[in-house]
């Protein structure tokens, strides 16, 4: 089984989240994917922090099984052979600063002027294109997107706002990029004719952010900041027992009465004045968890959630991120393993999480180190060890 975009050579000059997560997203589908680093330390992001070898958790999560080559952008040479790498492409990536690309020639403009059939795609912080806005040539990272799009006001516990605990704004626009490109290989399929895709970190959450947002303008506030608790529904959130806490959503009043009867063993609780109906349950949201709490305190989390089972309510342990490897449905259903990372060690990946009949998992990727493949593509593109020796000094 080949995968479906082997053959498919995408070029990348990108850092951070964003784009390099959209390129491992097309190289977990077969995709060669070429990321072009600046000499010395290369994208930033390898030193975000050193938990994976020599690169950061950030990094190796994101540029596993691409090919990483050095090339100096500002030196004459170095942007020449950028653009003879271009040349071989069927797709590049970028997310530059404000304005690099087209100061370097490799804006989708530029680079589609010469060939038609190539597929760009350039995503800045706010918009570069015309109409650009008032915010154009801002800087923009993953936690300001989330200030800028109202996630925070959304996220945290009563007066306390917080960041998301992973990079959405990033990863929002990085699923993004990856649809957009598949989409533009399957339009080139049809038509022969390439595209030239813009995308923002601003609008790619933003579109994440369409049911808050329609919540507050149909009712004239925000969703409550209400920690792990679900905003507008009770009790649906985590709850500590007697060893740990577990998660329950309480969907409908038939559920909301087996939880009163099975596993609170109260059935009053259900006709309650205060907890008859959702809104009233969030009103007296306090007062409820006071009750549930007292209940739970007794309980192991296997009584409880055999309790919950019983009652077909919906729950969930309260797991730790570093566990995950070790979750015991993951682990039944293989879904990581091993992939090599700078520094002579492995580190545990999962495997994409589609299952397909037509392709198997990208279980061979690993994760570059500064420079692996410079030599291996400049040999590609024709050039000679006197060529390459002056590129790489």
């Amino acid at each position: 089984m080949s995968a479906p975009l082997s053959g498919i050579r995408v070029v990348t000059f990108d850092h951070a989240v964003s784009v390099p997560y959209a390129g491992r997203l097309l190289a977990d589908l077969g995709a060669d994917v070429v990321k072009v680093e600046r000499p010395g330390a290369g994208d930033f992001a390898r030193g975000y922090d050193g938990a994976c070898g020599d690169v950061s958790s950030y990094f190796a999560w994101i540029n596993r099984g691409k090919r990483s080559v050095v090339l100096d952008l500002k030196a004459a040479d170095g942007l020449a052979a950028a653009h003879r790498l271009v040349d071989t492409a069927d797709v590049v990536l970028a997310n530059l600063g404000p304005g690099a690309t087209a100061r370097l020639g490799l804006d989708g403009d530029s680079l589609r002027g010469r060939r038609p059939e190539l597929i760009t795609c350039e995503l800045s912080g706010y918009g570069e294109s015309d109409p650009a806005g008032p915010f154009s040539g801002r800087k923009a990272y993953d936690a300001l997107m989330q200030s800028e799009a109202g996630l925070l006001e959304l996220t945290g516990d009563g007066p306390v706002t917080a960041r998301a605990g992973i990079s959405v704004a990033d990863i929002a626009a990085g699923v993004q990029v990856q649809a957009a490109v598949l989409a533009a290989l399957f339009h080139r399929e049809r038509t022969g004719e390439g595209a030239t895709l813009r995308i923002t970190l601003l609008e790619a959450l933003t579109e994440w952010m369409h049911q808050p947002m329609l919540y507050a303008l149909g009712t004239g506030r925000p969703p409550t900041r209400s920690g792990g608790h679900h905003p507008s529904i009770a009790p649906y959130g985590p709850f500590p027992c007697a060893d740990g806490a577990v998660h329950l959503a309480i969907q409908n009043e038939r559920e909301w009465l087996r939880l009163c009867t099975t596993v609170l063993g109260d059935p009053t609780i259900a006709v309650d004045p205060r907890f008859t109906s959702v809104s009233l349950r969030v009103t007296n949201r306090d007062e409820l968890h006071a009750l549930m709490h007292t209940r739970f305190a007794a309980l192991s989390r296997t009584t409880l959630g055999a309790l919950l089972d019983e009652a077909d309510i919906a729950w969930s342990a309260v797991g730790h991120v570093a566990e995950l490897p070790q979750h015991p449905q993951l682990v039944a259903r293989g879904r990581f393993h091993e992939v090599p990372v700078p520094g002579g060690t492995t580190v545990p990946m999962a495997d994409p999480p589609v299952d397909s009949s037509a392709w198997p998992p990208p279980r061979d990727a690993e994760v570059p180190t500064l420079g692996a493949h410079t030599r291996e593509v400049l040999e590609e593109l024709g050039y000679s060890d006197q060529e390459i020796a002056a590129l790489t000094p």
